[in-house]
């Protein structure tokens, strides 16, 4: 089987009537998380594809120490491995800087499209800190995954308090791409113990005791 050697222009006929979910990051770099985040979502929710939304630069994370966007996309591409998850630069094709204001060219450019943007505890318990972060609960549903140590805060959280009466039963989450947002649903999935940040560690103390 072989899989898309570099990111592709996307049109929105192709992509009618299909579910898709949205994994956002800046992938700095990709890992085998994301893939096992990303192979559970369209297990679980029934989703038709998984696009990771590789960012060009996260506007809550330095410069420093942030991989050229095209060395990223390639760890994505590496770390994929699968016919239905989709490596992309949407954000660059877009134009777009935050989250709320590619959700909305999104749907302008894929009417017909159902989204669900993907992502883990602990981005649950930040979000507010997100620009206009209330438009992306608004604009598609959201589904949470667990990740070490995150869950127990990001339930008590703003975003998780606001939104409590929109919170769906996990029996049900195959409705949730096309369920009225705002709707979101905590996944009690199996965690996984792959860290960008602990990766990039690594690398760093290898090149030092080189």
């Amino acid at each position: 089987m072989t899989f898309a050697s570099k990111p592709h222009r996307y049109s929105g006929p192709h992509y009618a009537g299909l579910s898709v979910g949205l994994l956002g990051g800046s992938f700095n770099p990709a890992h085998a998380g994301h893939r096992h985040i990303s192979t559970y979502a369209l297990k679980t929710l029934g989703l038709d594809r998984v696009w990771w939304l590789v960012s060009p630069q996260n506007p809550l994370k330095a410069r420093a120490g942030m991989a050229p966007l095209a060395e990223r996309l390639a760890s994505g591409r590496a770390a994929a491995r699968h016919p239905r998850i989709q490596v992309t630069e949407m954000e660059c094709e877009l134009g777009t800087r935050y989250t709320a204001d590619t959700l909305a060219r999104l749907k302008q450019r894929f009417p017909r499209t159902r989204f669900v943007w993907l992502m883990g505890a602990d981005n649950l318990r930040q979000i507010p800190r997100w620009q206009h972060w209330t438009r992306i609960f608004l604009s598609v549903p959201v589904a949470v995954f667990s990740r070490p140590t995150y869950s127990l805060g990001a339930l008590g959280g703003k975003a998780a308090q606001r939104y409590a009466r929109r919170r769906m039963a996990v029996h049900r989450v195959k409705r949730l791409a096309g369920t009225r947002t705002p709707a979101w649903v905590f996944l009690r999935n199996r965690l996984h113990p792959a860290s960008a940040t602990a990766i990039r560690r690594a690398r760093a103390l290898g090149s030092q005791a080189q």
